[in-house]
């Protein structure tokens, strides 16, 4: 991704990178659009693809999940399991399975958890 590029390039690439993670290029565009005038102020965070790194996660984990109901039904679920940032420790956070959850609704959670654990810190 060119260092120069305008917030409405960068956040394009995301969507086209990913066009059917709706609610994660939605969280990426609150983010970046509160933080793209810091980013123009300083230059040195571009030039070292922190936008880039921020909104890839380092780690994507897809499983199924198979359990029992109380109707002693066998269910399978899709689960997955994203971890964004381990530079300040290990990765927080758990897995999901519901039937109504998605990888788009998961990396959503898990760029808004990593801005979470950075403030907590």
């Amino acid at each position: 991704m060119d260092q120069t590029c305008s917030l409405e390039s960068f956040l394009n690439h995301v969507q086209k990178r990913d066009p059917h993670q709706t609610e994660f290029a939605q969280a990426v565009r609150e983010v970046m659009t509160t933080l793209w005038p810091f980013l123009e102020q300083n230059p040195r965070y571009r030039h070292m693809s922190l936008l880039e790194r921020l909104v890839e996660p380092e780690r994507v984990i897809q499983f199924r999940v198979v359990w029992l109901d109380d109707k002693n039904q066998v269910q399978v679920n899709r689960a997955w399991r994203v971890q964004f940032n381990s530079a300040i420790g290990p990765y927080k956070g758990g897995m999901r399975f519901h039937p109504s959850v998605n990888l788009s609704i998961l990396k959503f959670l898990g760029f808004e958890q990593t801005f979470k654990n950075a403030l907590t810190t």
